[in-house]
């Protein structure tokens, strides 16, 4: 039987200002990308996320951004190597302290938004990235972009990898992300997503945004979780793989 993980991002509320659904998504979502305040989520909120997921027996990773609050990490920043590695190191570090005090160990690190876009194919960034999670814990996973050069540049480096697709967002004849700046890049219909995923988890292939064929090798399925249908989204997911015999399981099992 087919199987393969379902991830989304979560713990990204801050205060007051609520973002997403994390109970909702917990009980359906295998791994959960959990903020570490760099780009949303503080301490109390992630905790809770932390507790619950735990709770849960999701696995959890670090969702590590640039410091880039206000641009909810999307915002494409040119900072140095060395203030990079820091940077990923003080997230992860964090996001450990609080898994631990919750019984539980973060298994992965995915970053976020423009960081995880750059890192696709920016081999400074990248590499800066990879020897943070090497400085902190090898043993850590990292979550990418399936396809990109930064998969093949963590293996070098020594770090096991796991590829991701994006069960919301469309795909450029090239197997790349279509820019959200470009009309059709995200999308909507809970019904169409699924018979995406399906396609995908049997025969890794997805239909890109010209109708051409493209194949994607990836072991992970992510569903954001700041998107107002997220969890509808995600239901239908787990609901049409139960249907066609596809089994939601971490990435994380059996290492």
């Amino acid at each position: 039987m087919p199987a393969i993980d379902l991830n989304s991002d979560l713990g990204e509320s801050y205060g007051a200002w609520r973002m997403g659904d994390d109970e909702a998504m917990l009980s359906i979502v295998s791994s959960a990308n959990i903020a570490c305040g760099f780009h949303a989520g503080d301490p109390a909120g992630i905790y809770r996320t932390v507790k619950a997921a735990a709770d849960r027996g999701v696995v959890i990773g670090a969702h590590v951004s640039y410091p880039d609050r206000v641009g909810f990490g999307r915002r494409d920043l040119d900072i140095s190597a060395d203030e990079l590695f820091a940077d990923v190191i003080y997230q992860i570090g964090a996001l450990q302290g609080i898994a631990a005090s919750a019984g539980a160990r973060v298994a992965y690190v995915k970053p976020h938004g423009a960081l995880y876009n750059r890192i696709a194919t920016d081999a400074r960034q990248g590499q800066a990235v990879i020897d943070a999670i090497r400085a902190i814990n090898p043993s850590l996973i990292l979550m990418g972009l399936a396809n990109a050069p930064i998969l093949e540049l963590a293996r070098r480096s020594g770090l096991a990898t796991v590829a991701e697709a994006f069960a919301d967002r469309a795909y450029t004849a090239k197997g790349e992300l279509v820019s959200r700046r470009e009309p059709g890049a995200v999308l909507h219909d809970r019904k169409q997503i699924a018979r995406r995923m399906i396609r995908l988890a049997r025969d890794g292939t997805l239909e890109a945004i010209d109708g051409s064929i493209i194949h994607i090798d990836a072991q992970s399925i992510c569903v954001h979780g700041d998107s107002p249908d997220a969890v509808a989204i995600a239901q239908e997911i787990r609901q049409s793989f139960t249907q066609e015999g596809i089994t939601i399981r971490s990435f994380t099992d059996g290492k």
